[in-house]
């Protein structure tokens, strides 16, 4: 397979959008936000995806460092995904971009047809620090 980095356009904006484009992927990213997820309670919290692009989006953002693939070696065979260190430093951006949607509905008066961003809560921060 070939370098996955070799594929990334070299400016920054541009490469941030060619990791977490497509329809799927920061779907698929912010469900593993609060922890590992099978293939099978992947697809049923993405019910319009097929399995074909499901495994095809989770491999694309486990090139880019963004998902871990772990293979339980056990009958029947078992694989759980979780996002990486990497993937869970986009969870302000995908916020950020849910918001921002939000806003965009609400401006062209499309606020009650939009559904909403079922996104983890905030993990507290070190306040006392």
């Amino acid at each position: 397979m070939a370098d996955p980095m070799k594929r990334l356009p070299m400016q920054p904006v541009e490469r941030a959008l060619k990791v977490i484009s497509g329809r799927w992927k920061a779907i698929i990213l912010y469900q593993l936000f609060d922890g590992q997820k099978r293939l099978s309670e992947l697809k049923g919290l993405v019910p319009r995806i097929s399995q074909k692009v499901l495994i095809q989006q989770l491999r694309e953002m486990e090139e880019h460092g963004l998902v871990h693939r772990e293979i339980f070696r056990q009958v029947p065979p078992r694989v759980d995904y979780s996002a990486t260190a990497l993937g869970l430093s986009l969870e302000p951006v995908i916020r950020s971009l849910c918001d921002w949607g939000r806003k965009h509905a609400a401006d062209l008066d499309e606020l009650d047809s939009l559904s909403e961003c079922r996104l983890p809560p905030v993990a507290a921060t070190n306040e006392a620090a």
